[in-house]
């Protein structure tokens, strides 16, 4: 009383996806899957057919079918029940039920029967519950999951804090160099004027014209000491230079 087998084949019987709940070699369940066409008769809406040992409880999806795979001592009506649940998840993970997307999706669609029977028998489960279950959703993993995401965003947080302060004190950085490099140029430039000949005392206003120098009186009287600089009203300079080459009056060679 117990099933079998659970599959999705083709309207050929190649057999696209095949979960066995009892001990059963491969050679087996192909030669049942590969007998099922046979058995059923064209033009005839059944939900199941017999052999002499075992009863295919079948449902037509699209191109394909689903199949369990049942002895006959079996409850029909609880084998009737599993398929149509089974029938309901497969378009839930197939999306399109066609070959291609029930081979990509087999992994879940054998999940899905695990969760539908255990040990060849039906588990008293929903379609909400068996999705959940795929799913592994917990309460536990939820929170951890919050848990870790709100130190991630503390974490980020923390990151940006420090960056900006990092910037504020590369800017005052650079504001204390350019204060310091402003008022080390100030010093140099604006000490004093330059030096000149005028500001020296004993020069004049250009070097090419000599300076005066006054000599002060010897003795303490009044007298004016003449200046070597400026020449004498009376004297007179020689009205001729000396001539080269002629003799002079009254020298005899």
């Amino acid at each position: 009383m117990v099933v079998q087998a659970a599959a999705i084949i083709t309207k050929n019987g190649r057999p696209l996806v095949s979960r066995q709940f009892v001990e059963m070699n491969r050679l087996t369940i192909e030669g049942l899957l590969n007998t099922f066409p046979k058995l059923i008769e064209s033009g005839k809406q059944h939900t199941f057919v017999e052999t002499e040992s075992i009863r295919y409880v079948y449902q037509p999806l699209d191109d394909l079918y689903i199949l369990l795979i049942t002895d006959k001592r079996s409850n029909i009506l609880e084998d009737l029940e599993t398929l149509r649940l089974f029938g309901k998840l497969v378009p839930e993970y197939c999306g399109q039920v066609d070959e291609l997307s029930v081979e990509n999706n087999s992994f879940e669609l054998i999940f899905v029967l695990d969760e539908i029977i255990s040990l060849g028998h039906k588990e008293s489960v929903t379609l909400l519950q068996v999705k959940q279950n795929c799913e592994m959703e917990s309460h536990e993993e939820r929170l951890h999951n919050l848990i870790i995401e709100n130190k991630i965003n503390e974490t980020r947080d923390i990151m940006k804090k420090k960056a900006a302060d990092i910037e504020k004190a590369k800017m005052e950085q650079k504001r204390l160099a350019s204060s310091n490099t402003s008022s080390m140029l100030s010093g140099f430039g604006g000490g004093g004027s330059p030096m000149s000949s005028s500001n020296i005392p004993g020069l004049g206003s250009t070097f090419g014209a000599p300076a005066e120098i006054d000599v002060p009186a010897r003795g303490g009287s009044g007298a004016d000491v003449p200046n070597p600089t400026r020449p004498q009203s009376g004297a007179r300079a020689p009205s001729k230079g000396m001539r080269l080459g002629g003799k002079p009056k009254g020298v005899v060679l």
